[in-house]
């Protein structure tokens, strides 16, 4: 597979981690720690740990935006003022959008093989949405790991695999429609796993929004010139993905808006769409090959991306700021239309 190269064995990440010890130290680690103060809350049944005194443990998704400024006075806070809150019932009691306040990510868009993201696709979901073609018998998916540091549901990483798709409904004209959607900024996808390193994260992606999220070790570090993020299976030493991309220079004051929509089956099998819109304070994009890398390692979710086969990378985006509003899903129409 050319798009991702294997882990080095076992000596070398020791004699690695040896030489980047200085640069480890220094590192941004944005999940929570074991010895941060915990409580737990009841939350769709099940028992939650959550950070003790955070948002989410005194608002359950609702906090006031004067109280998220009170606390964080350096936030710009105005964007979210325009998306006001509803109050919905998605298997418990939320908020709808899910305003996340500071965050950063990076994408890694690549090739993949087109009968492989065709199968993975529900038939349910078939009529309306097809992976968008590139060239012949090639396909895209989207990587996306994120560091949400401050958010209604407190701080957490996630790591996204996505196939890129059509807009339900849609006639799709492969690269063409890419581009289209590029353009507009709204793209569409369907999403095929989604860790996250926080329990709270975890049972509020499955039970309100049924995506295919499960708890994992999700480390972020932040280098110089570069970003890293590294989830771990089981106890391996070693990371099972490890996507690292440079910091690129020409991250000038952007303020735009994107929608990034992701059709799914709900609870009842029935087709939903949800979406999420992004302000991108800062963003630059490449399509170097050496602007980011992915290495797979040991791990069912390292074999699960293998088989798609991934090739040339398509696109590198690296957002290092970003605000965002996650809105719930709602069911999805014959003609693509929301219900």
């Amino acid at each position: 597979m050319s798009g991702a190269r294997r882990m080095p064995g076992a000596g070398r990440i020791r004699a690695m981690q040896r030489a980047a010890g200085t640069l480890l130290l220094s590192a941004v680690m944005l999940a929570p720690t074991q010895a941060a103060p915990v409580s737990t809350i009841m939350l769709a049944g099940q028992s939650v740990p959550v950070q003790a005194g955070g948002l989410y443990e005194r608002y359950r998704s609702n906090p006031p935006l004067s109280v998220v400024a009170a606390e964080h006075p350096e936030l710009d806070l105005s964007w979210f003022k325009t998306l006001p809150k509803q109050k919905v019932e998605i298997g418990f009691t939320s908020y709808s959008p899910n305003y996340y306040y500071r965050n950063s990510k990076i994408t890694l868009v690549y090739t993949a093989d087109l009968a492989r993201l065709r199968s993975l696709i529900p038939a349910a979901l078939r009529a309306q949405v097809q992976p968008l073609q590139v060239w012949p018998g090639r396909g895209a998916v989207a990587i996306t790991a994120y560091a949400y540091e401050l958010c209604d549901n407190d701080s957490y990483n996630e790591l996204s695999l996505a196939i890129v798709t059509n807009a339900p409904g849609q006639r799709s004209y492969g690269p063409l429609s890419l581009l289209a959607q590029s353009r507009a900024g709204q793209f569409w996808g369907y999403v095929l796993k989604l860790p996250v390193n926080t329990e709270l994260a975890r049972v509020r992606g499955v039970v309100g929004y049924k995506l295919p999220k499960w708890l994992a070790r999700i480390d972020y570090t932040a280098a110089q010139g570069s970003v890293r993020y590294a989830l771990y299976e089981g106890h391996d030493a070693a990371p099972a993905l490890l996507l690292e991309g440079q910091k690129l220079a020409d991250t000038a004051p952007q303020m735009q808006v994107l929608r990034h929509s992701f059709v799914n089956l709900d609870h009842a099998g029935r087709p939903s769409v949800g979406y999420a819109l992004s302000r991108h304070v800062r963003a630059a994009s490449s399509s170097r090959q050496e602007a980011a890398t992915l290495s797979l390692g040991k791990g069912e979710l390292a074999d699960y991306v293998r088989s798609l086969q991934l090739g040339r990378l398509l696109k590198y985006e690296y957002v290092p700021e970003f605000q965002s509003a996650l809105y719930a899903p709602v069911p999805l129409g014959r003609n693509g239309a929301t219900q």
